[in-house]
């Protein structure tokens, strides 16, 4: 079959309106110049492009201003134009919104948010605590409950450096050298867990390159090279994992999966190793590369995982359920409306994104707009009360009941306005309005879990939030170079947001995993983000014994 034959984007020529009107009264006057020629046709040529961009199957004013200048947020206020402060146009109940508080956006942090802080109390220089006041002379000076506290912040390397200058004296007569032995504390390795930990999380959580802390450190007269920074993260990713099995092993037996994927680039992927990847596979010949990011959560607590390879989503939920306990029931799993992000070999209770269902609708926004409003205007309300359930600290079950009472009657209102779109014919079905009411149609079911099953999610946000750590990396470090290297990188980056998520200091994490890898390897339950501080609690200081 022969494809039609792509039209090249014409030559970029900066111009304004004006030029062109000008060039258009110049035409009733004569022939134009070549120059006059070439800004006509360059413009025309634009416009032919742009009206080429309309006509295709899933193209929109909206989607082609987000081609040229950017998307915006697609919160509904914004979508619809509201003002700030101004009520829904078509609010469900009798009660007014109550005003949300206007946040500080100082961006200023107060003294007890730098917990990392190196803390020094000064004593007052003249004054001590019983003494007269110098000021009445009557009464008497007592110290308060809270001292005034000034933070000041310096600057420094990432990682730092100290050169410890060691005595040498020599036998003038034997020849013997004698040298002074290093100050109590300092290992007998150049690089400690600190320097490992910063460069892992700076690579994998902070999505810098090493050549770009490379250079960093070399500004700062502390060389690290590209080629030691590998060497560091490579050499304590095998420490580090039995506590990435430990998570694995966790999030199979969570109640909730999120998974959805990413492309990635992997620049040696052998053909020996992909075969090696898909051998029970049927499509053998799957070129592409992808990450997948599933989140688990169970009980409050949330672990991430990265997979990089040629498998899907789905595949890799697969090899996580596989070490699910066969007496647990299936568990809840959310996801967007590709097939290939179901695992075939396991039972889940599927859940589709109601978010990526809405954002179909938000891009018709200029074609339809009264349809639009009713659409986001329902689905809003259904996130408030989702929002209300969360502030309030209700259990699923609880949770689910006040979805019944308020989200179902709206649901329902809009299932009945998408069939009456179709039976009143007030939409053509393959028009663009009439594919997103197909497309939630097909899957509502799905996307209306949350109104059946008790901790059934909204939306897929919380494995897209997760993704973002490899699509940071993606943009910065462009690819990675082997399959173990993206092993590696997966690894650092499950540890490092599994902990963020559950607002663990991750520096501190991996830095406590490498110090205490001999009682992370025989135990590495107890060494899971939230629980890993009271196992540090009852083992004595400092790191564990080599070997």
């Amino acid at each position: 079959m022969s494809r039609k034959k792509q039209q090249p984007p014409p030559e970029r020529i900066e111009m304004s309106v004006e030029e062109i009107s000008a060039i258009v009264e110049r035409t009733q006057t004569g022939a134009l110049s070549a120059e006059d020629h070439a800004k006509l046709k360059a413009a025309i040529d634009t416009f032919a492009i742009i009206t080429a961009q309309l006509q295709t199957k899933d193209a929109s004013i909206e989607r082609l201003r987000q081609m040229i200048f950017g998307a915006t947020t697609e919160s509904t206020r914004n979508v619809l134009g509201e003002r700030r402060g101004e009520p829904p146009a078509a609010a469900s109940t009798d009660e007014a919104p109550a005003p949300r508080p206007k946040p500080p956006g100082h961006g200023r942090n107060g003294a007890a948010a730098y917990t990392g802080a190196n803390p020094v109390t000064v004593r007052h220089p003249d004054l001590h605590s019983g003494e007269a006041c110098p000021g009445c002379m009557s009464g008497k000076l007592y110290p308060q409950s809270e001292p005034a506290k000034l933070v000041r912040i310096t600057g420094m390397a990432p990682l730092s450096a100290t050169v410890y200058a060691c005595d040498r004296l020599r036998c003038n007569l034997c020849g013997e050298v004698f040298t002074a032995p290093a100050p109590a504390g300092v290992g007998t390795e150049k690089y400690d867990a600190t320097a490992t930990s910063m460069v892992g999380l700076l690579k994998y959580g902070a999505g810098l390159p090493f050549n770009r802390i490379e250079k960093l450190q070399d500004g700062m007269g502390i060389p690290l090279p590209a080629a030691t920074q590998w060497d560091l993260v490579q050499a304590a990713a095998k420490t580090l994992a039995p506590a990435h099995e430990e998570l694995l092993n966790q999030a199979a037996q969570a109640t909730v999966l999120y998974n959805d994927d990413t492309t990635m680039k992997v620049l040696q992927l052998t053909r020996k190793q992909r075969a090696a990847a898909l051998a029970s596979d049927a499509d053998g010949e799957r070129t592409g590369i992808f990450t997948s990011g599933i989140v688990a959560t169970h009980t409050g607590l949330q672990i991430a995982l990265f997979f990089t390879g040629v498998r899907h989503a789905g595949e890799n939920l697969a090899a996580v359920l596989a070490r699910r306990n066969t007496d647990l029931p299936a568990p809840i799993q959310m996801c967007d409306g590709l097939s290939r992000n179901i695992p075939s070999d396991f039972d889940t209770i599927l859940s589709q994104c109601l978010a990526h269902a809405r954002r179909k609708y938000v891009e018709l926004t200029e074609t339809f707009p009264a349809e639009v409003r009713f659409v986001l205007e329902t689905l809003r309300e259904v996130y408030i009360t989702d929002a209300r359930a969360r502030d309030r600290g209700l259990d699923p079950a609880q949770r689910l009941q006040l979805h019944q009472e308020e989200s179902q009657p709206r649901m329902a209102a809009l299932e009945r306005w998408m069939q009456r779109q179709f039976t009143e014919r007030l939409i053509e079905p393959n028009s663009a309005l009439g594919a997103a009411i197909l497309y939630m149609q097909k899957r509502w079911s799905e996307l209306t879990l949350f109104l059946r099953v008790p901790g059934a999610p909204l939306d897929n946000n919380t494995s897209e939030r997760a993704l973002k750590k490899a699509i940071l990396h993606r943009k910065n470090a462009l690819f990675y170079r082997t399959l173990a290297g993206a092993h590696v990188g997966d690894l650092f980056m499950s540890l490092i947001h599994t902990a963020e998520l559950n607002h663990i200091a991750p520096f501190e994490y991996l830095v406590a995993l490498q110090r205490h890898a001999a009682a992370l390897a025989a135990n590495p339950a107890a060494w899971m983000p939230w629980n890993y501080q009271a196992a540090l609690a009852s083992r004595p200081a400092g790191p564990d014994p080599p070997g």
